[in-house]
């Protein structure tokens, strides 16, 4: 298979006086259509490795490419018509407003890409919210819905654009393990549906160990 991420000698250093290194000399390909999880401990560097491969930060030296194409250079509105087009997020917190429905909520990919949604758009929402099970919640409120239902709208705004690549951050930090378990196999589901490559940092082994593969981050090298 292509490789559809490649990381060439990646270093990130915070601060201007006092300077911490966080990645060292990152070397890492991802397979389009793979599995992956990302673990380590806690300052590891798996934050910021998941933010550089997502464009949503820059490598302190070092190249990234994104369907061969290098996105370490790129302007900010190219980074970010890029990221809508390619890349879907999933968080530990989802992130979801409040201010509007579930229907809304996973429009607003395709609401900022084009600033109205049409019936393509809407019928495209519809099938998702039918994959993560909660079609006959389109119309409720946020507040209605329990944590693992907010992550699964979550899941579904991250699929809006149809991205090839998923990149999640401790997804399931927040959920019990009977929730956890349903958005490991609704990913598996879209992974194998889809074809869509998911990068996934979780602190669950049950999880990681599913995954086809670990990539292990200690002190901000990478392993696996």
């Amino acid at each position: 298979m292509d490789n559809v991420i490649e990381l060439k000698n990646i270093n990130k250093i915070y601060g201007r006086r006092v300077k911490t290194q966080v990645l060292h000399d990152v070397n890492l390909s991802i397979e389009e259509g793979s599995f992956n999880s990302i673990i380590g401990a806690s300052g590891s560097g798996k934050t910021t490795l998941l933010n550089i491969i997502g464009t949503l930060d820059k490598p302190t030296n070092g190249q990234v490419y994104i369907n061969e194409k290098r996105t370490d250079k790129m302007g900010r509105w190219t980074l970010a018509s890029l990221r809508n087009k390619n890349i879907g997020f999933v968080f530990q917190f989802h992130y979801l407003l409040p201010e509007f429905n579930v229907m809304e909520n996973v429009l607003m990919p395709n609401t900022i890409k084009r600033l109205f949604s049409g019936r393509k758009a809407k019928n495209r929402a519809e099938e998702l919210l039918d994959l993560v099970g909660l079609a006959s919640l389109k119309k409720r409120s946020i507040y209605d819905l329990s944590g693992g239902q907010q992550q699964r709208v979550a899941i579904a705004r991250a699929l809006m654009n149809s991205p090839k690549i998923i990149l999640a951050d401790e997804p399931t930090g927040n959920l019990d393990s009977h929730s956890s378990q349903e958005v490991y196999e609704l990913f598996r589901d879209i992974n194998e549906k889809f074809k869509t490559t998911f990068i996934i940092i979780t602190h669950d082994d049950r999880i990681a160990k599913k995954c086809d593969r670990i990539i292990q981050i200690e002190d901000g090298k990478v392993s696996g």
